[in-house]
């Protein structure tokens, strides 16, 4: 049986020994162009949803990220901080390997709020421009440059703004940046603000533990090299500072200090993220004066574990609620314990 007997003969089929005119050429070419077209249409929205569900398909560990800032016993709060749990959406294209990218900064600043608050304006912006785009190899290396770059170009910027004013502005600031690429962490810091991770292990018991991991290093005039760096761009050390005045051997700012070897180059470490790891914690010095990086992270676990927590309504908290209450508190505990610094904490809590 021919299954395709009953289809209309074609109206319009040039007949075996029919020449077929030049115009119907023409239009047969037209014709052909037009499904080509098409055809590369339809390709290049497969593979452009086939692409977007390898990126969804990723598995990629969910983040929320919270905040708390208390100004103390200061007359001006001078941290500044930014949460963008989604930074692609400020950005027009990924890197073709990228599915997601994730910021969160805080900056404490001294000598004024300028320096902190044009960090937390510009820093990520010049970091999207300069980000790697299209197909890419060793992207981790590129992502480091970027970083490195951000913070230089950054810096710059201000330096330049605060020249220009009379009288010219003497404001500075730390930096700690967390930069997640999929799943994987990039810190980024200058100065004496900190990024620690929690991350729980099983002990010899069955149980688990939790586990403080370092991923900034502190930059003050006391540590060797920054010392040894200082004296050979002719500055002194004294009383633990720079020129006995600045804490920080490096920052965003502080113009008068650069010739004395106050540099901004962060210090930057990697970390890909565990089904183990549950929470980041970013925060300025005034939380670690009073509080150790260990105490920090078993003082926001506790809350985490503790099934009584209840929010302002007397509700029980769950989730979200939950991480917020432990941020929150945090920051309220560094106050009570005696810290008369700004205080800005930064929780991001990873779920798989």
């Amino acid at each position: 049986m021919d299954l395709f007997g009953d289809l209309p003969a074609p109206t319009n089929a040039v007949g075996k020994n029919k020449v077929p005119s030049e115009e119907e050429e023409k239009k047969k070419e037209e014709r052909g162009e037009k499904r080509k077209r098409d055809g590369d249409l339809d390709e290049q929205q497969v593979d452009e949803r086939d692409e977007a569900e390898k990126k969804v398909c990723k598995g990629l560990a969910k983040l929320r990220g919270f905040v708390a800032a208390r100004r103390g016993e200061r007359e001006e709060m001078q941290d500044a901080h930014v949460l963008l749990p989604d930074l692609s959406t400020c950005m027009k294209t990924l890197p073709t390997a990228v599915s997601r990218l994730a910021y969160f900064a805080v900056f404490d600043g001294h000598g004024g709020a300028r320096a902190s608050q044009f960090a937390a304006e510009n820093l990520h912006h010049t970091l999207i421009n300069r980000f790697p785009k299209g197909d890419v190899e060793n992207l981790e290396k590129l992502v480091k440059k970027c970083l490195l770059d951000s913070f230089r170009q950054t810096d710059e910027d201000f330096l330049k703004k605060a020249s220009s004013q009379k009288p010219a502005w003497k404001d500075g600031s730390t930096a700690t940046c967390l930069l997640v690429v999929d799943d994987v962490l990039y810190v980024a810091n200058l100065g004496d603000s900190r990024a620690v991770l929690c991350r729980t292990e099983q002990t010899d018991s069955g149980d688990e533990s939790c586990v403080t991991l370092a991923l900034s290093k502190e930059h003050n005039p006391t540590i060797y090299e920054e010392r040894m760096r200082i004296q050979r761009a002719g500055g002194t050390v004294r009383d633990g500072r720079v020129l006995g005045v600045l804490e920080v051997s490096r920052s965003i700012g502080d113009g008068q200090y650069k010739r004395c070897g106050v540099i901004s180059t962060p210090d930057l470490r990697r970390c890909q993220i565990t089904p183990k790891d549950r929470f980041v914690i970013l925060a300025c010095d005034g939380l670690f004066k009073v509080f150790s990086a260990e105490e920090a992270v078993k003082y926001v676990n506790r809350i985490l574990q503790d099934w009584g927590v209840e929010g302002k309504e007397g509700q029980t908290l769950e989730g979200a609620g939950r991480y917020e209450a432990a941020c929150q508190r945090l920051a309220s505990e560094a106050v009570r314990r005696g810290c008369a610094d700004n205080v800005t904490v930064i929780l991001v809590s990873i779920e798989f």
